[in-house]
């Protein structure tokens, strides 16, 4: 995020602030049997979208087996009502049901993945890569439905910004009706899968990978796919104006309540300080701070045996009800063996 660029090996390279990156060059794998094509050579393979197998080298490390009886398994995580969980790319969570969190322990309380990505849907040949697991969807259902344990499943949208709009002409009403198109075509792709969350959030992030390193929020391209800059800057306003392009159209037409993943960083360098930039009736994932040692897993919103504790933005504080899911390892390029960790608060919504 912001202007960094931290690259990580694990099963692939991570690029900071990427919640679902995993490639070999760049950002550019896509979903099913495909391969990456991000850049020229690249290879890496992403998972299947509804796929059963347990994902990337990961899959021999740390599997949890049969575990703690039902009653026990939410004692690691706490204080009551948060749960441990992960998102996009396959983690290997072993086992039978109840299932618990693979290294760390705790029943497994849900995945959220990705329910389509701007690139890929504007048809670009980089950054078209979808991060989703079928299996860690499967087993964060089982124990939500059958157990009562966390949330199940639940979704994002990678969003593009007004700089990557085919229809740019530089309005608030043109943002605004991209966000929207975006929000529709993100229901019609969470219309094939099984969701039990009731947010469905915008990925709001500056990657810095092909073919907008900023996902056109702060830069407008000469087209969406061409990574070729023909202006640096685009006003907070109609960054704003998209942003509440999606959210309305998406609470007006669905069942759904808007959240929003992005970092306090990331969002300053969007949306400036003043009032566009606050959001506080927008539900909110975080992902800092972070750290690469799975033994300081969280206590509620605060890393174990650490002063760190999650970062909210837009207004919002952890002591919000607004404030529901912080992904504290593995997202932003802080390495760990396993894959993306979250933190999920059901206290207020589930």
């Amino acid at each position: 995020m912001l202007t960094r660029s931290k690259l990580v090996t694990a099963g692939g390279l991570m690029l900071a602030g990427c919640l679902a990156i995993t490639v070999v060059t760049g950002c550019g794998s896509t979903a099913g049997s495909e391969t990456a094509g991000a850049t020229p050579g690249t290879s890496a393979t992403a998972s299947a979208r509804g796929a059963a197998s347990a994902g990337p080298a990961q899959a021999a490390l740390g599997a949890s087996g049969p575990g703690a009886a039902a009653a026990d398994l939410h004692a690691i995580d706490g204080p009551a009502g948060f749960w441990f969980g992960s998102d996009s790319w396959p983690i290997p969570v072993g086992g039978r049901a109840p299932y618990s969190t693979p290294r760390i322990g705790g029943a497994y309380g849900g995945y959220v993945g990705m329910a389509g990505n701007w690139a890929r849907w504007l048809g670009c040949s980089t950054g078209n890569f979808l991060a989703w697991s079928g299996a860690n969807s499967q087993q964060a259902d089982a124990n939500y439905s059958r157990y009562r344990r966390g949330i199940g499943t639940g979704l994002y949208w990678y969003m593009g910004g007004p700089g990557v709009d085919p229809h740019w002409n530089g309005t608030t009403t043109e943002a605004g009706a991209w966000g929207a198109r975006q929000a529709a075509a993100a229901l019609a792709a969470a219309a094939n899968d099984h969701v039990t969350y009731p947010v469905l959030f915008m990925d709001i992030e500056m990657p810095g990978i092909a073919p907008a390193p900023d996902n056109g929020w702060n830069d407008l391209y000469r087209s969406p796919c061409s990574g070729i800059v023909r202006s640096t800057h685009i006003s907070a306003a109609v960054d704003r104006a998209e942003f509440n392009g999606f959210a309305n159209y998406l609470t007006a037409h669905s069942r759904y309540k808007a959240g929003v993943y992005s970092e306090p960083g990331t969002w300053t360098q969007i949306f400036g300080t003043g009032s566009l930039a606050t959001i506080r009736h927008i539900y909110e994932w975080t992902y800092e701070p972070e750290t690469a040692n799975l033994g300081e897993a969280p206590r509620g919103w605060c890393l174990k045996g650490t002063s760190l504790c999650a970062r909210f933005f837009g207004g919002v504080t952890a002591s919000s009800s607004y404030a529901v899911m912080w992904q504290w390892s593995g997202g932003g390029g802080v390495r760990n063996p396993i894959g993306d960790f979250d933190q999920i608060d059901t206290n207020s919504l589930r």
